[in-house]
């Protein structure tokens, strides 16, 4: 079969291809062809050893994938040759609290979906929406088990609430088509004209543009009159936390998705940020199998589709890595088989 690893550091390209035998599956193991494939910011970071969990030299890539099963272990009950699935972005994480013991990742710890096929423990495994295509399917894992968490977590998220979300990320996408489904109002921010009808025509009730308002907040305020939002989907900062908490109602939940950027950060946050605020900030690192099985269910009963912004041949990977990084785009960028 036909594969791709890490690189080394330094290599000109972050991946390298390869032809390696067929696995063969354990017997609680799953052999999937993969059908799709789907970026995200830490794949990036994983080429560059910023990523705050150490990679495994030469790891296949990718925590997001889709594909058949085409073999099944003599022990696995759960799922059977022709199945659709999908897998858990920590896949030995399946309820509960992540805990030390749990921290492989796949494509970062342990082999991930850059490859024609994959071994998954069944344990890892996830039945995909049906009526999602290979992309869209591949396109969940991540992105989308974070925004479903960062709204459902606490428990609190009611219909009729306000939801803010920032910028046009595939976690900020995928908040604003799951909060929708959930009965809320949502607000959300952008520089571009053109990305905020692509906002509204996913579900987005307001979108509030940052460059012709940079102080947002206030116009968050303006539009809830004067309550603020009871969730906000915080995937700016640090930089933008001042602001968020400003547009946030009284008793608010800000689950706050820091981004790594090239130099470390300081989250700075003012006597004035807090004034009158009561708001919980909390944290959320993607999820457990339990929760990306949940995700999935919503999706299929509401319809919903990922967005995908590109897709590239398999044999352009390298080519898709570049695009990811320097082309601002609108969902995801996946790769084909």
């Amino acid at each position: 079969m036909r594969t791709y690893r890490l690189a080394a550091p330094g290599s000109e390209k972050p991946i390298e291809p390869g032809t390696e035998e067929r696995p063969v599956p354990g017997p609680a193991q799953l052999l999937v062809r993969t059908r799709a494939a789907a970026l995200n910011r830490r794949d990036l970071m994983i080429t560059t050893g910023r990523y705050p969990l150490p990679s495994r030299p030469g790891v296949v890539p990718l925590s997001d994938g889709a594909g058949e099963v085409v073999e099944a272990g003599a022990d696995v009950t759960r799922f059977r040759a022709g199945d659709r699935v999908t897998a858990s972005y920590w896949p030995r994480w399946i309820s509960g609290q992540l805990r030390p013991d749990l921290l492989d990742q796949l494509g970062c710890t342990v082999d991930g979906w850059l490859a024609e096929y994959v071994l998954l423990d069944e344990a890892a495994a996830v039945a995909v929406p049906g009526h999602l295509t290979w992309a869209e399917a591949a396109a969940l894992p991540c992105a989308g088990v974070t925004a479903w968490n960062a709204l459902t977590r606490s428990g609190l998220l009611t219909a009729g609430q306000t939801v803010l979300t920032l910028g046009t990320g595939d976690v900020s996408l995928f908040a604003v088509q799951l909060a929708k489904l959930m009965g809320c109002r949502v607000i959300t921010t952008t520089s571009s004209a053109a990305k905020a009808d692509r906002l509204k025509a996913l579900g987005a009730d307001e979108v509030v543009d940052y460059v012709a308002n940079p102080d947002w907040s206030g116009e968050v305020r303006r539009l809830t009159g004067g309550a603020g939002a009871d969730l906000v989907v915080e995937t700016q900062g640090p930089a933008t936390i001042g602001q968020s908490l400003r547009a946030a109602a009284t008793y608010a939940q800000i689950c706050l998705l820091w981004v790594v950027s090239a130099r470390p950060e300081t989250l700075v946050i003012t006597e004035d940020d807090l004034s009158g605020s009561l708001a919980t900030i909390r944290r959320e690192f993607v999820g457990s199998r339990t929760d990306l099985e949940a995700l999935c269910r919503a999706v299929e009963a509401g319809g919903l589709r990922p967005v995908v912004d590109r897709a590239f041949a398999f044999d352009d990977a390298a080519e898709a890595y570049a695009s990811f990084r320097d082309d601002a785009g609108f969902g995801k960028v996946v790769i084909e088989l």
